[in-house]
């Protein structure tokens, strides 16, 4: 009689946790802890610092990085790690203030254009096509220009470049949805279309947003960054970091951290977002 050796229990939990460890992607864990610290200093900079950003001191001028100041300071002798940390307060709330606004403006026109009449999925299309001629930035330069530098109207001006993403992608989920049986079985119980369409038809529409808006929002505190650059967001001395960079640019031969050290943040937070976004988009894909 041929006897079978059944593999022990310990092994094969061994085994599974050797298969759930190649699988694993760490990146996305790395790119969540850099998301997470970002937000706590945006939310609560205090517990990652006690230094004020705002505090010159200009016999430290340019100081090289030391125990003292782990990142250096600026020309006008403030801590850069500090200023870093409450930084991210001003990048990610312009960021998903933008993208608030994208997500908001972009579903109600989608889900009309999906939803409605003929007539105003074709005024809307036309509307969205126009907007997709010119590019977000250029469109936010020109609110600017209209309106004026600050946060508040960065957050709108970068918010204006996004909605025709998100419209289309909704109006093609809507759309979607619209042809459904369980729409379709839902309009034979003569329910009025506001009810279907905000009961059925949004919700069903409403699945790839969240990955769309995981991927903006890297592109949209690049786009903040970009336009602190220049001079068109939060005015100094606003601890912000497109703005700590544009502070550097003089100054990068003789206090190169001035430029490395913010550009090193910003770089993180949008790569996390970007890696944390693509996950999703993975795993939705793979359900649908």
């Amino acid at each position: 009689m041929t006897t079978v050796a059944l593999p022990a229990a310990g092994s094969t939990r061994l085994g599974r946790l050797i298969v759930t460890a190649r699988r694993f992607r760490w990146s996305v864990l790395l790119a969540g802890v850099v998301i997470g610290v970002a937000l706590v200093a945006a939310v609560w900079p205090g517990l990652l610092t006690d230094v004020d950003p705002l505090q010159a001191n200009p016999l430290e001028s340019n100081a090289a990085p030391s125990a003292q100041h782990l990142a250096g300071t600026d020309i006008q002798g403030r801590d850069l790690l500090a200023r870093i940390i409450y930084g991210a307060r001003y990048s990610l709330v312009i960021g998903l203030g933008a993208v608030l606004v994208s997500v908001t403006l972009g579903t109600l026109l989608g889900l009309a254009a999906g939803a409605g009449p003929r007539w105003l999925d074709q005024t809307i299309c036309r509307a969205i096509d126009i907007l997709c001629a010119f590019p977000g930035v250029l469109l936010a330069l020109v609110f600017i220009a209209f309106t004026g530098p600050g946060a508040p109207n960065l957050v709108v001006a970068l918010g204006l470049g996004g909605i025709p993403g998100f419209a289309r992608v909704i109006r093609t989920q809507a759309l979607v949805a619209r042809t459904s049986d369980y729409v379709e079985q839902a309009a034979t119980y003569a329910l009025p279309g506001w009810r279907i369409t905000l009961r059925h038809v949004l919700p069903n529409a409403l699945g790839p947003v969240p990955i769309l808006a995981t991927l903006g929002l890297g592109s949209a505190i690049v786009g903040s960054s970009g336009l602190s650059f220049l001079g068109l967001g939060p005015q100094p001395p606003t601890a912000e970091w497109g703005l700590m960079l544009s502070d550097s640019r003089n100054y990068l031969r003789v206090a190169p951290w001035t430029g490395v050290f913010p550009g090193v943040a910003l770089t993180a937070v949008v790569i996390a977002a970007t890696v944390l976004g693509r996950h999703w988009q993975r795993r939705y894909e793979r359900r649908h």
